[in-house]
């Protein structure tokens, strides 16, 4: 009796485990059966947000639900991403972000999400190299030269980013840093300034994004000493790495990833993969994001996971070694 009686238990138990999976599967199989929105977590009008509206755009037409995008700025885009992480995981919330995603956990004292424990990673999209610039006047012709330069000269030189925190900064204070120079950091709103700066003279030296550099180094009134990517640049083939240049382990750019909140059925991630590279490849896709300064990507979830946990606590020991904060 007591042997019928716990064999019942088992079964009773087992019902509502079997129908609740039951029920997850077929959720899955019929994603996605109403619109799905895509949290920006910064103001509309940004390269992560006219990204977002490529894709939500190719995306709605393959799937046949919509998929729009839901900017949610604010805390340096903390806001949203700590949003998409309370959302639920049925694959209905997706984040995009850019490089704020991997160094905000170590840039502000807290932050309201776990960026590996509360997400499911499903592609890096697309990256854009930053760009060591210096205005024509310095006599420093290539990266050896710079930093023969800043070195005779303790504390005489700066540089111009695009800001406290951003990738531009933080590639310029692992340059000091792997070099031991006393460079001085100008911190402005974006690369477009910090290109100008460097463009007057004011700041003869800048970290910057490719974009805004580009148009300058190509006519000349900008010298490009390196990129910051592993391959050069096809918008400037010329100008070296900074491996090339004899810096190694310099690595650095600007990215744009997606993912969902973590719990999200692997099924649905891995279907979301497949239909953002299928539309990232489209030419019209491929050609914004080359006019907003980013390369194609489309990492697989496993290849992307695999970048965050290697990018995340390289940062944040750039961020440590060179003591930046912000409150």
């Amino acid at each position: 009796m007591r042997l019928a009686h716990l064999l019942t238990a088992a079964v009773l138990f087992a019902i509502p485990n079997w129908a609740n999976a039951q029920t997850r599967s077929a959720a899955v199989s019929e994603y996605p059966a109403r619109s799905v929105r895509i949290i920006v977590p910064i103001a509309p009008g940004g390269p992560a947000d006219v990204a977002a509206r490529l894709v939500a755009q190719k995306l709605s037409q393959s799937l046949g639900q919509q998929f729009y995008v839901e900017n949610e700025p604010g805390g340096s885009g903390n806001t949203g991403i700590a949003n998409a992480a309370r959302a639920a995981a049925d694959g209905y919330t997706m984040l995009l972000v850019g490089s704020n995603f991997i160094v905000n956990p170590s840039l502000f004292a807290k932050v309201p999400y776990d960026p590996l424990k509360d997400f499911a990673p499903v592609t890096l999209m697309a990256l854009s190299p930053n760009i060591l610039v210096v205005n024509p006047s310095m006599p420093a012709k290539n990266v050896k030269d710079l930093v023969e330069l800043i070195k005779a000269s303790p504390g005489k030189y700066n540089y111009a980013s695009a800001g406290i925190g951003t990738t531009p900064h933080l590639s310029g204070e692992m340059f000091k840093l792997s070099q031991g120079l006393d460079l001085v950091h100008v911190p402005f709103k974006g690369s477009s300034p910090a290109v100008q700066s460097a463009l007057a003279g004011h700041t003869p030296i800048a970290f910057a994004a490719m974009t805004p550099a580009v148009p300058f180094v190509k006519n000349g009134t900008l010298r490009a000493l390196a990129v910051t990517t592993p391959q050069r640049s096809p918008a400037l083939p010329d100008v070296p790495t900074l491996a090339e240049a004899g810096l190694t382990g310099q690595e650095a750019d600007t990215t744009l990833s997606i993912l969902v909140p973590a719990g999200t059925p692997r099924a649905i991630v891995d279907l979301l993969y497949r239909e953002i590279k299928k539309a990232v490849v489209q030419p019209d896709v491929t050609e914004n994001l080359v006019a907003l300064g980013f390369d194609p990507v489309v990492d697989t979830p496993d290849e992307f996971a695999a970048r965050l946990r290697v990018e995340i606590p390289k940062w944040a020991k750039v961020i440590h070694d060179a003591n930046i904060a912000v409150e």
